[in-house]
């Protein structure tokens, strides 16, 4: 994750030096099944981020931070109780990528983008039988909640 974010980092803020990065990272150990999506996922949050949320060499910061849940976290804690939920065993980690730009336009939703790339995040979150939640306010935040799939 560091050597990822440093390599985008380098690539994107070639024209902006006022942008930092901070990382909280948690030393875990994923398989390569979920390792690769998360990956991904990253990539495309963290581009979006540099694309977008900082225009005109507006001064900012992306964050990432990755953890294991303290007590498992079930989707019924976090998305309510419809019955699949319920049935869903806790999630392990969190994995959370926000910024404080410009913000996100409230007409996008990542269940039906019209982005490529955040179309490719939620695919990426379904395939590692995960959940996302886009928080808006003072930061744009995503919040992924997951489990490593080869444990």
């Amino acid at each position: 994750m560091k050597k990822l974010t440093a390599d985008l980092f380098d690539s994107y803020n070639l024209g902006n030096s006022n942008i930092s990065l901070k990382l909280n990272l948690e030393q875990v150990y994923l398989g390569m099944d979920t390792a690769i999506p998360l990956g991904i996922i990253v990539s495309e949050l963290v581009s979006s981020s540099f694309k977008h949320a900082f225009p005109a060499g507006r001064e900012g910061k992306i964050q990432i931070d990755l953890r294991r849940t303290k007590i498992p976290a079930f989707k019924s804690d976090i998305f309510g109780s419809d019955k699949e939920c319920m049935e869903k065993k806790g999630f392990q980690y969190i994995l959370e990528i926000s910024d404080n730009g410009k913000g996100i336009l409230k007409e996008i939703y990542i269940e039906n983008s019209n982005s490529l790339g955040l179309q490719l995040v939620h695919i990426l979150v379904e395939q590692i039988d995960g959940y996302i939640k886009l928080e808006r306010g003072q930061e744009t935040k995503f919040i992924i909640w997951f489990n490593d799939i080869e444990t």
